[in-house]
């Protein structure tokens, strides 16, 4: 039902996600994120709160591998045979948790940087697609994502019909910096999710400058804001 991907650029700090599914808001029940920690998804029959834990254990300093052992080892058993998770840390390190009652196809590709995980799956070739893609495509990070679930779509994607996609990128703000969802669509959530990065790429420098140094917010013309 999922295929997703973590991803760190060392060169500016900043860590992403992108995932896709054919379940409704995706990325509203599977994201965790935070600023200089990593991430952490949990995804396939999803309990929001485990990837909660995974992050906060990021960001007390564990490393991924710490963080998942510390989140599985508290869970119950009966129930992680049906998660899956992925977790990248500042470092670029990660570590993953399939359960054996994950969906379909389902694994995890792993490089320094970029974790990829997925389960109702054409082929595992689409987890290689992702990360390879992500690690090797121009532009920053937000257009690495986007790459990189078109790829992933290229080779095969889901068994099934995907519905729902998001990117998600935080730097140094203290907040996500970049937060687009496309939560349902009937056919290609992915190219409206690209049709939104166009929208906001442009204005995002402009709306972190404003959320920081709120005087010196650029116009945008609106009434009341000439």
């Amino acid at each position: 039902m999922t295929f997703s991907l973590l991803l760190r650029d060392p060169g500016t700090g900043e860590f992403g996600s992108a995932i896709a599914s054919s379940s409704p808001a995706v990325a509203a029940r599977c994201v965790n994120l935070a600023d200089g920690a990593g991430g952490a998804h949990s995804q396939n029959v999803t309990d929001p709160r485990l990837g909660v834990q995974l992050l906060d254990a990021l960001r007390r300093g564990a490393s991924a591998d710490e963080a998942l052992r510390g989140v599985v080892g508290s869970a119950d058993a009966a129930d992680l045979a049906y998660r899956q998770l992925l977790v990248l840390d500042g470092s670029g390190a990660s570590a993953v948790h399939s359960g054996d009652h994950a969906l379909g196809i389902f694994g995890a590709t792993a490089r320094p940087n970029a974790v990829a995980g997925g389960n109702m799956l054409v082929s595992l070739e689409v987890l290689d697609a992702l990360v390879d893609t992500a690690l090797t495509a121009e532009g920053g990070i937000e257009q690495r994502l986007i790459a990189a679930l078109r790829a992933a779509v290229a080779a095969g994607g889901e068994a099934g019909p995907v519905h729902s996609a998001g990117i998600a990128v935080v730097g140094s703000a203290g907040w996500r910096v970049t937060d687009l969802r496309v939560d349902w669509a009937e056919s290609e959530p992915i190219e409206e999710l690209a049709a939104l990065l166009d929208v906001w790429l442009p204005q995002r420098a402009d709306y972190v400058g404003r959320g920081l140094h709120p005087a010196g917010a650029p116009s945008y013309g609106v009434p009341g804001d000439e």
